[in-house]
């Protein structure tokens, strides 16, 4: 069975699959959203839940750092449930509080340009989402 996990951001979604086991998560792109057509976003979405022929999706929750969700949390829960509408496949939230920053010191670490960063930290936010969420469930086994 294979999950997505998407990394919602205004601008752009990051996207990881997961292999078949549900094992390791991979990062594989980076969706540049549309501003005038949402639709281009779910369409894209949608080609690649079926080419990856995906069952699960994890949307990548922010939350403030008190736990609590804010405006972002909540657009990020409207795409979800909307996604949810229009695939018919079960969506689930993890907690993605500073996965971002995570990826970003990864990156920096790795010694990778901050224009090559900019390119694909969305997608390895992603990888971060999808990778927790695939963790915890291994554990639960």
């Amino acid at each position: 069975m294979k999950i997505l996990g998407l990394d919602v951001g205004t601008r752009t979604i990051g996207v990881a699959v997961s292999d078949a086991l549900g094992w390791t998560a991979q990062g594989i792109e980076t969706i540049k959203r549309s501003e005038t057509d949402k639709e281009k976003d779910f369409e894209r979405l949608e080609e690649l839940i079926k080419q990856h022929e995906v069952e699960v999706i994890v949307v990548g929750l922010p939350k403030n750092m008190n736990g609590t969700i804010g405006p972002s949390g909540e657009l990020c829960q409207a795409f979800a449930e909307e996604l949810r509408n229009r695939t018919n496949l079960k969506v689930e939230f993890w907690d993605e509080r500073l996965t971002t920053v995570a990826a970003e010191r990864m990156l920096v670490t790795a010694d990778v340009s901050r224009k090559k960063r900019k390119k694909v930290i969305d997608k390895m936010a992603a990888v971060m989402i999808l990778q927790g969420y695939l963790d915890r469930n291994q554990q639960k086994l």
